[in-house]
């Protein structure tokens, strides 16, 4: 169940979506079950930080060219951007203190 403040990434809205301010990008899929596990925590993360970064997800087998771009190998991974650029990567699950960390680190 996504939260209205988590937004939903694709191929086509990607770049728009990261270009300002500081944007956390959860990479997933439907069959993935360590994505199942840290959706709720990017979820509460996106009602925390709203007005301050975005947080989005995008689904990699709905929108392969992104993932490709930025050679996502394995899911989940958070990649977080400050003004269209790439400031961290976190592969695999992660507790919600770590994520929230590296988001304040850019705030």
């Amino acid at each position: 169940m996504a939260s209205d403040k988590l937004k939903t990434l694709t191929d086509s809205t990607f770049d728009q979506e990261i270009r300002n301010g500081v944007t956390l990008v959860d990479f997933w899929a439907e069959w993935c079950g360590p994505c199942r596990r840290i959706a709720p925590i990017v979820e509460q993360l996106a009602g925390e930080y709203e007005g301050r970064a975005t947080v989005g997800k995008l689904n990699v087998d709905e929108n392969p060219s992104i993932p490709g771009r930025f050679m996502i190998r394995g899911i989940p991974t958070l990649l977080l951007f400050k003004n269209g650029q790439l400031a961290e990567t976190l592969v695999g699950l992660a507790p919600k203190e770590e994520i929230a960390r590296l988001i304040d680190k850019h705030l």
